[in-house]
């Protein structure tokens, strides 16, 4: 499931009129709701930006990929390198068994190492990986 731009905009509007609504009852002038309405403009483009990216290239697989060097000894010292506060609290909420799924795919293991290490089947894997992509995708 792809980001869905147009969708995250009319949440933005409809908040964003809700807010200037507020701002109009409380006597705020026009000329600041159009400035503050600026600057939450720009703040929302690059936060669009960012979660773009986010999913649509899949940050598990991002996390996983040859090119990136970061080698983490532990889980707690994965989890403490992830800068997206949903992300984390979705990450602590899982089982175990799914943390250490990432945890071992973002080492660099395959689906089949995991499954052996963790006796679980190669499907079951799949699955639970599949299962907080979802998650992910839902909050972010």
């Amino acid at each position: 499931m792809a980001f869905n731009k147009a969708k995250e905009e009319r949440k933005w509007l409809n908040w964003k009129e809700s807010e200037e609504k507020q701002m109009r009852e409380f006597g705020v002038s026009e000329d600041v709701i159009e400035k503050i309405r600026k600057s939450d403009w720009t703040t929302f483009k690059a936060e669009r930006c960012y979660y773009e990216k986010v999913i649509s290239t899949d940050y598990i697989e991002y996390f996983s990929q040859q090119e990136y060097k970061k080698e983490y000894k532990t889980l707690e010292d994965f989890l403490n390198d992830i800068e997206n506060q949903e992300l984390y609290f979705i990450l602590l909420s899982i089982d175990k068994i799914s943390l250490d799924i990432i945890f071992y795919k973002i080492k660099g293991y395959s689906v089949h190492e995991i499954a052996q290490i963790l006796d679980l089947t190669e499907n079951a894997i799949y699955k639970r990986i599949q299962h907080l992509k979802e998650k992910i995708k839902k909050v972010l």
